[in-house]
């Protein structure tokens, strides 16, 4: 991961955004406005939808400039 890379968590995902990939096709913004918005400073809100449509929308993103990964889930000990 690059010093410039971006990290945004909502507690199940992080979608990190990778500006130095990123061709500004606007997809994310297009796509899913509530979550990417250029004119919002983050730019990013992952409060904005569920975690099941960041995905989704992440996953078109054409240069691959913007990736996720699942959190591990801290679950209880057994016993």
């Amino acid at each position: 991961m690059s010093d410039s890379d971006k990290n945004y968590s909502n507690g199940e995902i992080t979608v990190v955004w990778k500006p130095g990939v990123c061709i500004h096709s606007g997809k994310c913004v297009q796509g899913l406005g509530e979550v990417f918005n250029v004119h919002a400073r983050p730019w990013i809100n992952i409060a904005g939808s569920s975690t099941e449509r960041i995905i989704q929308q992440v996953d078109q993103c054409p240069s691959g400039a913007l990736s996720y990964f699942r959190n591990e889930k801290v679950g209880k000990a057994a016993g």
